[in-house]
């Protein structure tokens, strides 16, 4: 059978990069492999198995770096807290299409979420040593859990998706009621299955993590990136949905990488509600010195990892807030070519024999956006994902992102429409080759 790629080259590869169970293969150990098939084969891949932009960095944030460096930022360390200009225009971006206040002494610049995420997961698992497992909201980014694997650091997980809507309460008192969870992760929109929490599930884990004194960790990745709602005016609702709204215990990790297209420059913002930023535990005194929440996760972690955060994209950064801020740079309106994307490419595959993973929210279709998931009737995720690989198609399986169901993550950033074409006689072709097993 003739594969559009020389098969004893993909097989090569997986051997010589040691992937004996595509189960296993991280994000980076996949796209490893399809470089090297590439580079070998000659044959261009439809990558789907990274996260990344496929669009232009904001024009506004390009502009306002290069004026910081030609005014010298780059010989000054930026202070650790961030600078002042970043901090004022983060809070009134914050209030503005999310209608939550936030004093800008909370909003902390990071090396891309990444690093927020790492330095809260550190400091909410010292808060109290009877809370040392944090419970992830699945299906969810994978490399979150590899960060606390690299700590050593507990968690649990359970996958959201048979649990949405008035089963969300019970599944969490269950899990909470043990006494043992110090924080709750989850991704809104969710990467990868692209569900959105609704506002009464969000109030659900609010509440319950007042209850039970939790610190919810909601990562806002794709910000107000589910295009079934206009979110892109500022101060006019809605607004993005958030659990903001129903706890004082909460960290916000707002990216710069999908919605301003600015991965490259590596830059985040952590966002701690007022009352937790203040908040005294003895469990961080006894950690790492200090007690004061937001003092520790500043001055004693992000100092020591990183010293704090490249300057001149502060500086980048506070110009896309500003121009945010003020209607002058529609950011949903650049990213909603991937909603656009996600559309045609769902219906490439669902017609040639793919099914939808998730596909509903709640009782409403999906969103198009960053992500989608599928399976093939008949093939584990892990099959799937390797008898892709033939076709030149890249994917992640979804056991790594914490799902309980067979299938892959598709990510729809890195396919230019030119290349749906070839989409299309990839997927024929496989599904050629395949349909008798379903």
């Amino acid at each position: 059978m003739k594969t559009p790629i020389n098969s004893q080259i993909v097989d090569n590869k997986l051997a010589l990069c040691e992937i004996d169970k595509m189960e296993d293969a991280t994000i980076r150990d996949v796209v490893r492999v399809v470089n090297m098939i590439e580079e070998e084969s000659g044959e261009k891949f439809i990558r789907m198995e990274m996260g990344v932009p496929g669009l232009a960095a904001s024009k506004f944030g390009v502009e306002a770096e290069k004026e910081a460096l030609d005014h010298g930022v780059a010989s000054a360390y930026p202070m650790l807290e961030g600078v002042q200009v970043l901090k004022d225009e983060a809070s009134a971006f914050i209030k503005n299409f999310m209608d939550v206040d936030l004093k800008p002494e909370g909003v902390v610049p990071t090396v891309g979420s990444m690093q927020g995420g790492y330095a809260a997961f550190m400091t909410v698992c010292a808060c109290n040593e009877e809370k040392d497992t944090i419970l992830f909201v699945d299906p969810g980014f994978p490399v979150q859990k590899t960060q606390m694997d690299v700590l050593g650091l507990k968690y649990e997980s359970f996958d959201v998706y048979e649990y949405r809507g008035a089963k969300l309460q019970d599944k969490l008192e269950e899990i909470m009621s043990k006494g043992n969870i110090a924080g709750i992760v989850y991704s809104n929109p969710n990467n990868p299955a692209w569900i959105c929490l609704n506002d009464d599930e969000l109030k659900t884990i609010g509440e319950l993590a007042t209850k039970y004194d939790a610190i919810v960790l909601e990562d806002l990745a794709y910000f107000a990136m589910d295009f079934r709602t206009d979110l892109s005016q500022p101060g006019v609702g809605p607004f993005q949905p958030s659990v903001a709204k129903y706890t004082d215990n909460y960290v916000l990790m707002i990216s710069s990488s999908k919605v301003f297209s600015y991965a490259g420059q590596r830059i985040g913002l952590l966002c701690i509600s007022d009352k937790l930023y203040k908040r005294r535990f003895d469990g961080l005194k006894k950690r790492f010195g200090a007690e004061e929440f937001g003092y520790t996760i500043i001055f004693r972690i992000i100092y020591t990892l990183s010293s704090g955060v490249s300057h001149s994209a502060q500086y980048a950064l506070r110009a896309m807030l500003k121009a945010a801020n003020e209607g002058k740079f529609n950011f949903v309106e650049d990213v909603k070519e991937y909603g656009e994307r996600a559309k045609i490419m769902k219906k490439l595959f669902t017609d040639n024999g793919f099914e939808l993973v998730y596909s509903t929210d709640v009782d409403l279709p999906l969103a198009d956006g960053f992500y989608f998931t599928i399976a093939y009737p008949g093939l584990t995720g892990p099959d799937l994902n390797k008898k892709l690989l033939y076709y030149g198609i890249s994917a992640i399986c979804l056991n790594e992102t914490g799902s309980l169901k067979e299938g892959l993550r598709a990510c729809v950033s890195q396919i230019s429409r030119d290349q749906f074409s070839d989409l299309e006689y990839r997927l024929k072709e496989f599904h050629k080759h395949h349909q008798v097993l379903a």
